[in-house]
Parts: structure tokens; C-alpha cells; sequence
């Protein structure tokens, strides 16, 4: 009788087998079309270096007409460029994603003037830009050029001891000229001590950490007329330290026009005491920052620390026709010294002003001129955008976003695409100590007791 019930049960499941194998083959053929279909991935990265940036979902997520991204390659090479193709696709319903061979199509590559391979275009309209790179960086670059299709000029002052932006050394400013050429600025130096007057080009105008005395009267003046007309103006301004050969003039006149803008620069210099501040490797010049107010500039850099080595600490309040907005303080364990002239400063000097003191804010100006505003941003530091330190965590980042809220391009204010990450365990000698001890010595230990003491149990 069992037997007899167990040769029916096979014959039974004989007869299923081949619906239960077509629908196992059903249900994984519906999964690849839907894999397939609806990409989605997961990036476990700290940093999230692995996908698109806020930047570029703002940006794409913003189109307000249809724009295509052609990629020109080989067929068997579409792959190369799928991946990332496909995270802009699913960004917008607007736009669209096509693959061409060259060597099969080649009346369309050159109608596009496309030269080599793996090429990418990006067209809004009749507008077209060639990305640089089949890179996040390289194709969001060039939807700001499709975007931003007219000539923006950031003019950097020269002639006072300014960092200077053909300079490559550690105190140069070349590196925040590749900044802001990938948003899509044009940058150049200017004089103002041969002609007193702000090109009228200029988007942008920067005065970036000056050494000398140089702005007097005619100089403060164009900068004031600039301004007050509408411009827009990026000022970093160091503490005027006396120490050693090179010394930093007082700009008293230039700090003067700021105070009628509502900006009070102090004669101090911040030293950050933050025991974090340390074991990344800065020193009590360096001052860290961390939190920060809701204006544009910072609003989206919240969880990013940005460094301000050697700055100063501002005052504000709003003036007649102008209103100001603090972006940043130092840290709680922050203090300032007037002590400028001697590299010796006693924390506990009761003459220091402790921290949170204010580093940088940003303001507009109530021009004569109908619907128009002139922007300024003062920083107590320049040191922070030079070549040395432009790279630390949030800073170019910041740099970028000043840039494009002084020229009205908010919106491009946002974390931009993401440069690897230095994952680098930064210790003091003391967690040195400990980590060898405790790798060496405890945790052998720790294995050769719990051996003995299995052994002696099982005797």
C-alpha cells in the first residue's frame, strides 16, 4: 500500500515538474526585464563617492526642456558608458539618452565634430556642448556651459602681495582658477593701482589675502563704486600679523569702506584649541568649522568641515542700505588673540575673546540703480582657497558656492561630484601606543589564556 501511494505521489509531482520549471523560468526572466528596466544600486560608500552629486540632480532634475546626452562609441563599447548614462537618464523624464557607432553612423559624428571615442555630447535645444570626460565631472560640466551660455569673468586683484592665480606654489590661487573654469568662469588678474576702475566685464571681483598696503583712496573707491553699483565682490582679508620678514599691512581704508557695509574686520587672529582639529593633522591656527547658518552659500554644506588657517574674526550688522548674514563661527573651544606680533600666545591670557567667533558673512547692497543689488562676502582668511588647502573636506566646495551666489547662479550652489576620499587614520603617539599594545600583546594574550584555560577544563 505504501508503496503503491508512493509511486502515485512521484508520478504526480512528474506531471508537475515541468509547470513548476516554466514558472521558475517566468519569474526569472520578469526579474531581468525589471532589473533591466528599473537599474537600481546601492552605494555604501562613507561619502557616497559612488553617485550622482546634489549638484547634478539639481540640475537635471531642473531642465525645463528636453535635452539629450548622444555617446559616441564603438558598439561593443556602449557598456563603458551605460552605468552612468543611465543614473542621468533616471534623473529626469526630460531627458533622453542615445548611443551612436561612429563607424556605422558616420554622418552623424560628423555633423557633431566628434573625433575620437567614447565621447560624449550634451544638447538642449539647438545649444550643444562636448563633455570633457565620461565623467560625472566632465557631462554635468557640460550641461552648465548648454545651461550658462553666456561669458562669466571672476577678475582677481593684483599688484598688493594677493595670491595669484598662474601660481602653482602652495600659496598660489591656480587651483581655484580650475574651480571655477569647471562652472563655467572665465578668470583673469587686474590692477586697480593702474587704473582705479573694475573692468566692465567682471562678474566676479575677488581681492584675495593682500600683503601690502595698496587699497588707498582711488583703489577702495573703484571697489566701492563697483559694489555699490551692483558688483559683486569676494574680499579675504587676513590678520594683520607682524611676525617675521613678511609682514601683513592693516588696509586700514579697506577695512574701513567694509565697517560702512556693516563688516567690522578685528586685528586678532583665531586659534582653534578643538582636540578633532588635532588628530586630523591642524594645527591651533587652522580654525575648524562644522556648523553653519542657512544661508545659500552654506545651507547645503552642512556635515562638512571647512578649514580657515590664520584668519581673523568679523563683526556684523546691517547698515543703512545694506544687510548682512553671518555664514559661520569658530568652534565653542575657539579663542582670539590681539597678540600679532609674537608667535608666543598664552591661551590662558585672560585679554583673549573666547569662542564661537564669527568668520565669515555675506551681504547685499541697496544699489541706486532700478532692480539691481551689489553682493559682497567677506572672509577673515585666504589662506583656506590656496593651493595647500583649497582640497580639505568642504573648502572648494565653499569656494564654488561663494562664486556662484555672488553671480546670481544659485542655482548651481551645491556639493559637487565627489573626489576620492582620503581614508588615512590620523593618530597622536599616546592611541599609537595603544593600538600596538593592544594588537602585540593584550589580544595574544587574551587567545593563549582562553586556550589554556579549554585545555585545564578538559583534563
Amino acid at each position: 500500500m505504501n508503496t503503491q501511494l508512493l509511486k502515485a505521489r512521484q508520478t504526480r509531482y512528474a506531471a508537475y515538474a515541468p509547470a513548476y520549471i516554466l514558472v521558475v523560468i517566468a519569474a526569472v526572466a520578469a526579474a531581468n526585464v525589471l532589473a533591466n528596466r528599473y537599474s537600481k544600486s546601492y552605494d555604501a560608500t562613507s561619502n557616497k563617492r559612488y553617485s550622482l552629486s546634489e549638484q547634478t540632480a539639481k540640475i537635471v532634475k531642473g531642465l525645463k526642456q528636453d535635452a539629450t546626452i548622444t555617446y559616441f562609441a564603438q558598439s561593443t563599447r556602449f557598456q563603458q558608458g551605460k552605468d552612468l548614462l543611465d543614473e542621468y537618464r533616471n534623473l529626469s523624464p526630460k531627458l533622453h539618452v542615445e548611443y551612436v557607432d561612429p563607424d556605422k553612423k558616420p554622418e552623424i559624428a560628423r555633423e557633431a565634430g566628434i573625433k575620437n571615442y567614447g565621447t560624449a555630447m550634451v544638447q538642449i535645444g539647438t545649444r550643444k556642448e562636448e563633455a570633457k570626460s565620461l565623467t560625472e565631472e566632465g557631462i554635468t560640466g557640460a550641461f552648465i556651459r548648454v545651461l550658462k551660455n553666456n561669458t562669466r569673468t571672476v577678475c582677481f586683484t593684483a599688484g598688493s602681495g594677493e595670491h595669484q592665480i598662474d601660481d602653482k606654489d602652495r600659496n598660489g590661487y591656480s587651483r581655484f582658477k580650475e574651480l571655477v573654469a569647471k562652472d563655467n568662469y572665465e578668470s583673469k588678474s587686474i590692477d586697480l593701482l593702474q587704473k582705479a576702475e573694475v573692468p566692465n566685464d567682471c562678474t566676479v571681483l575677488v581681492v584675495a589675502g593682500p600683503t601690502r598696503d595698496y587699497y588707498q583712496q582711488p583703489e577702495v573707491d573703484a571697489i566701492k563704486k563697483y559694489v555699490e553699483g551692483g558688483g559683486r565682490a569676494l574680499l579675504m582679508l587676513d590678520p594683520p600679523l607682524k611676525i617675521g620678514r613678511t609682514e601683513t599691512a592693516d588696509n586700514d581704508a579697506l577695512t574701513s569702506l567694509l565697517q560702512t557695509w556693516g563688516v567690522t574686520l578685528n586685528k586678532d587672529l583665531i586659534l582653534d584649541l578643538n582636540p578633532i582639529g588635532q588628530l586630523a593633522g591642524l594645527g591651533p591656527q587652522v580654525a575648524l568649522v562644522s556648523n553653519y547658518e542657512s544661508q545659500p552659500i552654506v545651507s547645503s554644506l552642512k556635515g562638512t568641515a571647512t578649514g580657515f588657517p590664520l584668519s581673523r574674526s568679523l563683526e556684523i550688522k546691517n547698515g543703512e542700505k545694506s544687510t548682512v548674514q553671518k555664514l559661520f563661527d569658530s568652534s565653542q573651544s575657539s579663542l582670539a588673540t590681539n597678540n600679532l606680533s609674537s608667535p608666543a600666545v598664552d591661551p590662558r591670557d585672560p585679554k583673549n575673546k573666547k569662542g564661537p567667533l564669527t568668520i565669515a558673512a555675506a551681504g547685499t547692497y541697496k544699489s541706486e540703480k532700478q532692480d539691481t543689488q551689489g553682493r559682497f562676502v567677506v572672509i577673515g582668511s585666504s589662506s583656506w582657497a590656496a593651493n595647500s588647502f583649497i582640497r580639505f573636506n568642504g573648502n572648494s566646495d565653499l569656494a564654488l558656492n561663494t562664486i556662484d551666489w555672488l553671480s546670481s547662479d544659485e542655482d548651481l550652489i551645491s556639493i559637487r561630484p565627489k573626489e576620492q576620499e582620503d581614508r588615512r587614520i590620523t593618530m597622536t603617539r599616546a592611541q599609537l601606543s595603544w593600538v600596538r599594545t593592544t594588537s602585540q600583546f593584550l589580544l595574544p594574550l587574551v587567545v593563549v589564556i582562553a586556550g589554556v584555560s579549554a585545555w585545564w577544563r578538559r583534563r
